[in-house]
C-alpha cells in the first residue's frame, strides 16, 4: 500500500496508544503467573500479537477482549512448541531465554529482516549456561536442553533486549540467578521497564539478582500505559505548529522515549542528541529538526540493525524531502532544508513511514502499510485530526 500525503494542519485531541514495550513484558509475566490476569490494552499491533501467539504456543491461553487481553497462565508447557515471532525483535529476544529456561525443544520462526538481526552475545551465553541452539534454516532457530541458574555475563552495548530476556527467564529457573552486565548498558530505560513489569508481579530484581524461591504473582487487573514512542509523531506535529493535544502519556514513565518531550523543546537550537537510549526517536526527531534548525545525533551504530538500516533510511528520507543528512559510523548530522514534493520508500520500517506534514507539496510513501507493526490505526487517526491523504493498493 502506498500513500500520498497532502499539506494539511492537524488539529484536535489524540489518545496515545498502549505501549508496545510494556505490553510485551506484561504478557510474558502474566503467562507464568499464579493466576488469571486481565490486561487493559485496548489497541494492539502485529508485534504484540506475535508475543501473545508465541505464549499460546507454549501453553498459555491468551484471549483478546474488548478492552485488552485475558491471560490464563501456562500450567503445562506444550511439547515441541513452534513459536512464530513474525518480524518482532522484542518477541524473539525476550522469549528465546524463556524457552531455554523451560527446557523444551522448541522451533522459533522469524520473518522479514528479523533473521538478520543480531543474537550474539545472547546466543553464546545461553549455550554456556546449559542450552544448545541451532539454526537449521535462515529463518528458524531450534532450542535444546535446559538453562541453568547461576551467574550470567552479558555485554550491555548490543541490545538491552538481551538483558530483558534474561530477566524474564530468571523467575523460571530453579536457583538464584544474577545477570552481570559488562560495559555500558545501551537503552537502559528499557531494562528499567522490565524490572518495573516484574515488580508488578511481585518479583524484585535489585542488582539484577533473582532469588531461588521467587514466584510470579498475578496482580489481577493491570493496564498498559500510553506509548511515548508512537506518540512522538503527534508531539512533533504539535511542536511544529499543529494544535494537537496528546493524552494518556505518563510523564513519570520509565520509557526512555519520553525524552522526546525534552528534545522537541530544543527546536530553535542545533542540539547534539545521543541516540544510545532513544534509537526509535531518531527518525521523527530528524524530520522535526530537518525542517527547522538541524541537529547532530551521536551513538547511532545500533540504528543500522533495526527493521531497516535506519541510518540509511533516515538519510534517504531527509534528502528526498529536501534536507541534508551526513552519516559517519556513529554520527548523523542533519542540516535543515525546505521540504518539498517527493517519494519516500518506507523500506518496511514503521518508524520511517510516519512523516511530518510540513512539506510544501504532496509526499508519497511507498509501503505505508508497515505501520501495522506498531500502530495499525495510525493513518485513520491521522485523518481524524485533519490529515489529508490518498491511498493506493498495489
Amino acid at each position: 500500500m502506498d500513500i500520498t500525503l497532502f499539506p494539511s494542519t492537524l488539529c484536535g485531541e489524540i489518545r496515545a496508544i498502549p505501549s508496545k514495550s510494556q505490553a510485551h513484558r506484561l504478557l510474558i509475566c502474566a503467562a507464568f503467573a499464579d493466576g488469571v490476569t486481565t490486561l487493559n490494552c485496548p489497541q494492539t499491533n502485529e508485534d504484540i500479537e506475535a508475543t501473545a501467539r508465541c505464549l499460546n504456543a507454549l501453553g498459555a491461553n491468551i484471549e483478546r477482549t474488548a478492552d485488552g487481553y485475558r491471560i490464563t497462565p501456562i500450567v503445562c508447557v506444550k511439547s515441541a512448541p513452534i513459536l512464530d515471532c513474525g518480524e518482532s525483535g522484542s518477541t524473539l529476544r525476550f522469549l528465546l531465554p524463556v524457552v531455554c529456561a523451560l527446557g523444551v525443544n522448541a522451533t522459533i520462526k522469524m520473518h522479514g529482516r528479523l533473521p538478520d538481526r543480531p543474537l550474539s552475545p545472547l546466543w553464546e551465553e545461553l549455550e554456556r549456561m546449559g542450552c544448545t541452539l541451532t539454526k537449521p534454516t535462515h529463518d528458524t532457530i531450534e532450542t535444546f536442553g535446559k538453562l541453568q541458574p547461576g551467574d550470567f555475563i552479558i555485554n550491555g552495548n548490543v541490545s538491552s533486549q538481551f538483558i530483558t530476556g534474561l530477566l524474564l527467564s530468571a523467575p523460571l529457573l530453579e536457583g538464584k540467578t544474577k545477570i552481570n552486565i559488562i560495559g555500558k548498558l545501551e537503552s537502559a530505560p528499557y531494562v528499567v521497564m522490565t524490572q518495573q513489569a516484574l515488580g508488578m508481579f511481585g518479583v524484585k530484581t535489585d542488582d539484577f539478582t533473582v532469588t531461588a524461591d521467587v514466584r510470579l504473582h498475578s496482580p489481577g487487573n493491570i493496564s498498559v500505559e500510553g506509548d511515548w514512542s508512537n506518540g512522538a509523531f503527534f508531539l512533533a506535529a504539535k511542536a511544529l505548529g499543529n494544535p494537537v493535544n496528546i493524552t494518556n502519556l505518563n510523564p513519570e514513565s520509565p520509557q526512555g522515549d519520553r525524552a522526546v518531550a525534552h528534545w522537541l523543546t530544543q527546536i530553535g537550537s542545533t542540539p547534539t542528541i545521543s541516540a544510545a537510549d532513544i534509537p526509535d526517536l531518531v527518525p521523527i526527531l530528524a524530520v522535526a529538526f530537518g525542517c527547522t534548525t538541524g541537529a547532530v545525533f551521536t551513538d547511532i551504530r545500533r540504528l543500522r540493525l533495526k527493521e531497516s538500516d535506519r541510518v540509511a533510511s533516515v538519510c534517504n528520507m531527509l534528502r528526498a524531502l529536501g534536507a541534508e543528512a551526513l552519516a559517519t559510523e556513529n554520527t548523523l548530522t542533519v542540516e535543515p532544508g525546505s521540504y518539498h514534493t517527493c517519494t519516500i520508500d518506507a523500506t518496511g520500517d514503521h518508524r520511517i513511514a510516519i512523516e511530518s506534514t510540513v512539506a510544501t507539496g504532496p509526499v508519497t510513501i511507498l509501503g505505508a502499510e508497515c505501520v501495522a507493526k506498531s500502530y495499525p490505526a495510525f493513518w485513520q487517526e491521522y485523518e481524524c485530526l485533519g490529515g489529508k491523504y490518498e491511498q493506493y493498493i498495489r
